[in-house]
Formats: C-alpha cells, sequence, structure tokens
C-alpha cells in the first residue's frame, strides 16, 4: 500500500479543520451558561429547554418540514417521470426544448428563479403561503431527481421488461413490478436529495414565502442578523445530530447487505 506523503496529510489535515472546527465550536458553545455566545461561563443545557419552548422555531420547523415533505414527494414523482420519457421517448418533436426546460433549474440562479416564481404567483394571484414554497421548491428540485433517476435508466436492462410484456404484462405492470422495484434507491436517493435541498432553501424560500409560512432557514437567517443567540446553537447542535446519526444508520445498513450479499454468493459457490 502506498504511503501518503507529509504534504498529503497536512493538507487533509487542514482541510478538515476548515471544515469540521466551526463545528465543534457551535457544539461546544450550545451547552454554554452564558447568553454571550463568545464567552464560556460553564456547562448548561437550558437553551435546549429554551429552544423547545420556543413558538416561533416549532413553528418554522414544522412549515420547513411539511413543504420538504410535500415538495420532494411531488418533485420525485415527475423527476421519475421526466426522466422516463427522456431515457426511452427516443428521439421526439421538442426533446431539445424539453430536456433543456427540465436541466434549466441546475445552472439558473437562484435569485433568478425565485423572482420569476413570485412573478407568476403574482399573476395568477395567488397568495403566498405554504403551497406556494411547495411549488417552488417542487419546481427547482425535480431536476435533480432526473438525473439521478436518469443515470440509473441509462445503465437498466430492457431486456427484463420486454420479458415482463412477452409474460402477459401491461406497459405499466412492467413498470411498476420490475423497473420500479430495480430503480427504487435512485428513486429514493432523488427523494432524500430533494427533501435536503428544500430543507437548506434560503433564496427561493424567501420569495415564495408569506408572513405565515416561514421556514426554519428563514427564521435563523433572521435572528442571526440581530445577533447570534445560544437558541440557534442548540438549534444547530440538534441538526447535526439527526444528520450524523441518518449518515451512520445508512452506512451501517449499507456495510450490513453487502456483508449479506457477499454470505449469499459464498454459499451459491458452495
Amino acid at each position: 500500500m502506498r504511503r501518503m506523503s507529509w504534504f498529503n496529510v497536512t493538507a487533509l489535515t487542514l482541510g478538515f479543520a476548515f471544515l469540521y472546527i466551526p463545528i465543534l465550536i457551535l457544539i461546544i458553545y450550545s451547552f454554554n451558561e452564558s447568553k454571550l455566545v463568545t464567552v464560556w461561563a460553564g456547562f448548561s443545557v437550558k437553551w435546549y429547554g429554551e429552544l423547545f419552548q420556543n413558538q416561533a422555531f416549532l413553528n418554522a420547523a414544522w412549515v420547513t418540514l411539511k413543504v420538504g415533505v410535500l415538495s420532494s414527494t411531488a418533485a420525485t414523482v415527475l423527476g421519475t417521470m421526466a426522466a422516463y420519457v427522456m431515457v426511452r421517448g427516443g428521439r421526439f418533436f421538442g426533446r431539445t426544448l424539453f430536456s433543456g426546460m427540465i436541466y434549466a433549474p441546475l445552472v439558473m440562479p437562484e435569485v433568478i428563479t425565485g423572482l420569476s416564481l413570485l412573478l407568476l404567483f403574482i399573476a395568477v394571484g395567488m397568495d403566498r403561503g405554504v403551497m406556494t414554497i411547495v411549488l417552488a421548491h417542487t419546481t427547482f428540485s425535480m431536476c435533480y431527481v432526473s438525473v439521478v433517476v436518469s443515470s440509473r435508466l441509462v445503465s437498466f436492462d430492457q431486456s427484463l421488461e420486454e420479458a415482463a410484456l412477452d409474460l402477459g404484462c401491461t406497459p405499466f405492470d412492467a413498470f411498476k413490478s420490475v423497473t420500479l422495484p430495480i430503480i427504487a434507491p435512485a428513486v429514493i436517493s432523488g427523494w432524500l436529495l430533494a427533501f435536503t435541498l428544500s430543507l437548506d432553501d434560503l433564496v427561493i424560500a424567501s420569495f415564495a414565502a408569506g408572513p405565515s409560512s416561514t421556514t426554519l432557514p428563514i427564521k435563523i437567517y433572521s435572528a442571526v442578523r440581530l445577533g447570534v443567540s445560544p437558541e440557534i446553537n442548540a438549534l444547530s447542535t440538534i441538526m447535526i445530530g439527526i444528520v450524523a446519526f441518518g449518515v451512520i444508520t445508512a452506512s451501517l445498513v449499507s456495510k450490513r447487505n453487502i456483508a449479506r450479499l457477499k454470505r449469499e454468493e459464498k454459499l451459491a459457490v458452495q
């Protein structure tokens, strides 16, 4: 095995330190007794209690979760349909325009997307609220789902679908019983990506949100402008913990599945 040079070790250490030391400091100061986030006054968990009593943050978190689930589900359905048409539709009239419209949000500045959606909502007379945020997030996250699912469909063995059709399945039954289970990991990955993008979005949501539909990123940004509160540190720590738990769980499940497949292959060989 090739040993890493001192330069590579140093560069890797500095890179990880740049990324994770601020996060570590944030986690430590979320347990600070003092209200001043830069002055350590002892260990305390009172800011977590204050956070769970802050109704504004709780309402914003509920709106964010609701928008994330609805928009990612809609984006997954529409993105999967678009990917299927792009991969299986062959050459058809307007294909270039269709693909360009799907992939445009990938390179479109978020300010332009948010402003155009705001003008659309005003033009049709739609009051801004949870539904407008859902529509906005579905619009820009659908393209990411389409990219993920289409990359799986390109390598899909179509002979499996043809065998199902030869056995009497309708095209819909073949897609439901054969294609969808095989591309399910890509569909789930697309949903998770869309959900993450929805949770993280600030710019587009700020254009589409109304007075009674503040998302968590908008609430945090508004609070930070008035000064960093220990409650924000506590909230950030909770979010980091949830993400870390999800990553560790996914890694353990993946390792268990790989080990199970290896055992099955070994038994099959024997």
